[in-house]
């Protein structure tokens, strides 16, 4: 019995390994499949997008979405953050807020491109209710300041299952369906099962075979340089206890993101 579990974590191990390998072979932040082109110029010489992250909570920039941000900023996109909260459930809003800055400096995200909203109705929490109609309102004032032309942002179970992370996908959708004109662009970070979230980099080979082989826009933006997730997810220094770096480490999302088109 013994040998059975030495040689099941060599083949854990090695496997891990061969994964790392494959994401580090990438020569830079990149997306499977590589036809068609992920986020192609809108019009004319306008080949650099004004795409606006939409998160929930100070913290969710550097957990779950550095892939994309990483590779945004690798294309030239110009990337605008508006967060719906302080993340002020145990009473760090101020303290988190500024997290929030550290961490965009270290993504090289600008902080004047950074918002974070602290709104009477939106407040952190399990038990909150977002308004969806709120959320859209507050949306769009951003897009239309910052000429927002593509939207990134949680999908309908919105990674971890907190309410507050599904609202503000619902919140988008709100916006979208109102968008009469249809000039905006949105995309979904998509929740994995707990297998695939927590198998770190090894969840690179079914993502990009899912990727490859739909028929509907999805697409795998690996992160080649995991570190950078790490460095970012640090500076939010009153949430950076054992249990998420052990996360980071452990994620699918420090190492690649799967897209889905809104």
């Amino acid at each position: 019995m013994g040998f059975i579990w030495m040689a099941f974590a060599a083949g854990a191990v090695l496997v891990w390994a061969m994964s790392l390998g494959r994401i580090f072979t990438f020569p830079g932040p990149a997306y499977v499949p590589a036809s068609p082109p992920f986020l192609p110029p809108l019009r004319g010489d306008r080949r650099s997008r004004n795409v606006l992250l939409v998160i929930a909570h100070p913290d969710d920039e550097s957990m779950f979405f550095a892939p994309t941000i990483l590779f945004l900023k690798s294309k030239g996109h110009n990337i605008h953050v508006l967060c719906m909260s302080q993340g002020n459930a145990d009473g760090l809003g101020i303290t988190r807020k500024e997290e929030l800055y550290l961490a965009c400096d270290t993504l090289k995200i600008p902080r004047e491109q950074v918002k974070v909203l602290d709104h009477p109705k939106l407040q952190d929490g399990f038990h909150e209710k977002w308004d969806h109609g709120l959320l859209a309102e507050l949306t769009m004032e951003h897009v239309q300041l910052w000429a927002i032309d593509t939207i990134v942002t949680f999908d309908s179970y919105g990674v971890s299952g907190h309410p507050n992370h599904r609202d503000v996908h619902h919140g988008i959708c709100k916006l979208l369906h109102a968008n009469v004109q249809g000039n905006i662009e949105a995309w979904e970070l998509a929740s994995l099962n707990i297998l695939r979230k927590y198998s770190g980099p090894v969840d690179i080979w079914l993502s990009s075979l899912i990727s490859s082989s739909s028929k509907q826009p999805i697409y795998t933006l690996v992160n080649s340089s995991p570190s950078r997730s790490y460095e970012a997810m640090a500076a939010h220094r009153s949430q950076w206890v054992w249990f998420r770096r052990l996360f980071v480490m452990f994620s699918s999302y420090t190492y690649i993101n799967m897209l889905q088109k809104v």
